[in-house]
């Protein structure tokens, strides 16, 4: 069985602190990897962990607020210094390439790679990114400046066909494939055995909602709906509910409201502001009100 992980390198809000790095995660599945976000110090949090960035082929930016893209220079001229050979995909609102451009011309004009822009728009939801495997949605989120979370899907896996049926109907190894893709077998007598005889369901798709920054938004919920893994914004305690409100920022207890709602199996919760030290009372918040709650931290993984 292929695991599916998380690795938050950073979840902190706009000031970093001592022990949280600004918004940046690796999300790994099917083989692949996804940056979302590129806050300050991303490369910095890589190097610490010493993660490998051969399969990471796409990054995905939510915003354009500093905390969530000023590490994407870095890190560019960072994987040039590596003589990165791939090119580097990234997936944002219209304005990060123009805003990118000058930077990438004046700092990386010799790069051995091309960063590849793919504009979406925030304000919409729809299928921004997929391959044979993964699906890659926009979640419009309701924050100061336009802003978008975003959904991973796997596709369907095949079916997996089992070994004594291969034996008693001598299934030639040509049509396997196409077995566990669903069709039916017909044998040399012409019999035809349907294919839920044959196989049996394989692993369920899994599925990571990523929703930062925002205010509480009940539209996000039919989207995000029963989700393996949300992870959320609780910027504030819910004694700051007004200034939440005031940023377009959401409280703990919101963010636990929102995993109840939308059913999601396991709550993750990141993006603290600075002032508090003592996070265990955010988790402490939100578990009141869903109680399968984790509490986001800089470099560590999380199984989805």
């Amino acid at each position: 069985m292929q695991k599916a992980t998380l690795t938050i390198l950073g979840c902190g809000s706009a000031l970093p602190t001592k022990n949280n790095f600004p918004s940046a995660q690796i999300l790994e599945i099917r083989d692949k990897q996804f940056l979302i976000d590129c806050g300050e110090g991303t490369q910095i949090r890589m190097r610490q962990m010493g993660a490998k960035t051969n399969r990471l082929g796409h990054i995905f930016i939510s915003h354009l607020h500093g905390d969530h893209c000023f590490g994407l220079i870095g890190l560019i001229s960072s994987f040039g210094m590596l003589n990165r050979t791939a090119d580097l995909h990234i997936h944002a609102q219209p304005d990060l390439e123009r805003i990118m451009k000058v930077q990438l011309d004046y700092f990386c004009e010799s790069l051995s790679f091309q960063v590849i822009f793919h504009h979406f728009n925030p304000k919409k939801h729809e299928l921004i990114f997929e391959d044979r495997s993964i699906s890659v949605y926009s979640i419009p989120l309701k924050h100061r400046v336009p802003s978008c979370g975003f959904l991973f899907e796997e596709k369907p896996r095949d079916r997996h066909i089992l070994r004594e049926m291969i034996d008693f109907y001598n299934i030639p190894t040509w049509r396997i494939l196409k077995i566990k893709q669903g069709e039916d077998f017909e044998t040399a007598d012409g019999e035809i055995i349907p294919n839920d005889q044959l196989t049996v369901v394989g692993e369920l798709p899994k599925r990571f909602a990523y929703c930062s920054d925002t205010a509480y938004s009940e539209k996000i919920i039919p989207i995000i709906e029963g989700v393996d893994c949300l992870y959320h914004e609780a910027t504030f305690m819910e004694t700051e509910k007004k200034r939440a409100k005031e940023t377009f920022h959401s409280t703990a207890r919101q963010a636990g409201e929102i995993a109840l709602k939308a059913k999601v199996k396991k709550l993750i919760i990141g993006h603290y502001s600075a002032r508090y030290i003592h996070q265990d009372e955010l988790l402490d918040e939100t578990k009141s009100v869903f109680k399968n709650t984790l509490l986001g931290e800089d470099l560590t993984t999380y199984e989805i």
